[in-house]
């Protein structure tokens, strides 16, 4: 393939266009106000504008194969998708059902209820805390005579999700119906992204497959995924503050014309940039499947002290509106704080990645 055909890390036209479509509904259906009064009230989650994308764009099954209802597509075109939910902060179960438990269900074969999620009439959840890395220790729930028995705790998403897809100790990765679970809310710093305890007291379940290989699956792809949720979220927050900078003025002169705000506006550029490269990276290694686990290690290694940061800079760059409860820099700061722990910290991911290049600390 030609230098000129083969897009890289770029966006190809296609992603580019998937890109303006996404932008286009959540600008309509997902303002930042909408948001916040959503975050107050006791259903934070948008099931509205999760049926528009799910069902009406068809994104919750990206990549779920077309013979099973799905799109066929990448993780490049879940990237971008994730990217803009990241601009947006926009409170939708996308990356919990759309990659994290189709990861597991994609390797557990799980073809009746890939079929669900394509069709946007299910959402499933993977039992495991949001706090747990990629070849982390993973809780288990008891199996007894064929009923499984337990409480798992930081399932996010579990509020809205139809379907847990939930480890047992025999080894198996079991499909249990929300409805035989109690779903117990705990308390979020990311009241857009809730976590809840999920308590199983003999609830039946649909042996899937093989847990440790699926949820090993579906973390590595949520870690690496994530990566671009959290440059969404870190390219809005320099967007916006920049635009504020230009209208905001002291002593008569626009506040982003001071030498010492610049320099920290051109600091922050540099880091997205960094940041946009390996989300692009990772995306593209999950797509091929070319040192995924580098690429996820990487990505996961920087992006959440980027969009901390970056969150941080609009909060004090904006000054005292930015510490407004009605400003909506508080939503991006909570979500990129959780996400700094989500799928393993950028400690883990540090040692994870020492161990495969063979860079061990003395």
């Amino acid at each position: 393939m030609s230098a000129q055909s083969e897009p890289g890390l770029l966006y190809s036209e296609e992603e580019e266009a998937l890109r303006a479509a996404v932008r286009d509904l959540l600008t309509d259906h997902c303002d930042p106000a909408g948001v916040i009064t959503r975050t107050e009230s006791a259903a934070p989650h948008d099931v509205a504008l999760w049926k528009a994308l799910a069902d009406s764009m068809g994104l919750a099954g990206l990549l779920i194969p077309e013979e099973l209802g799905g799109q066929g597509a990448t993780h490049r075109e879940t990237a971008v998708v994730l990217e803009e939910l990241g601009r947006a902060v926009a409170p939708v179960p996308y990356l919990t059902s759309a990659v994290v438990a189709t990861e597991a269900l994609l390797a557990c074969g799980a073809d009746d209820l890939l079929t669900e999620l394509a069709s946007a009439t299910s959402i499933a959840a993977l039992a495991v805390g949001l706090h747990v890395a990629p070849g982390g220790a993973v809780p288990q729930v008891r199996l007894e005579e064929g009923r499984l028995h337990g409480e798992l705790a930081g399932i996010a998403d579990a509020a809205v999700a139809d379907v847990l897809l939930v480890p047992a100790d025999d080894g198996g990765l079991y499909a249990v119906r929300a409805a035989d679970v109690t779903v117990t809310p705990q308390v979020s710093l990311d009241l857009t992204r809730p976590v809840a305890r999920v308590t199983l007291d003999g609830a039946s379940g649909h042996r899937l497959g093989d847990a440790a290989p699926a949820v090993r699956r579906a973390l590595r792809a949520g870690a690496g995924l994530l990566a671009s949720e959290q440059l969404g979220l870190a390219d809005w927050l320099l967007t916006e503050t920049v635009r504020y900078l230009k209208e905001r003025k002291q002593f008569n002169r626009q506040v982003g014309g001071f030498q010492a705000i610049k320099h920290r506006l051109a600091g922050l550029w540099l880091e997205v940039a960094g940041l946009r490269a390996a989300a692009r990276n990772a995306a593209d290694a999950l797509a091929t499947g070319a040192d995924t686990d580098v690429a996820v290690a990487v990505a996961q290694a920087y992006a959440g002290r980027v969009a901390v940061h970056a969150a941080e800079e609009a909060l004090q760059l904006h000054g005292g509106i930015g510490m407004t409860w009605e400003h909506p820099v508080h939503l991006y700061l909570k979500r990129a704080k959780a996400d700094s722990i989500a799928y393993g910290a950028a400690g883990t991911h540090r040692e994870a990645l020492a161990e495969l290049v063979d860079l061990r600390a003395p």
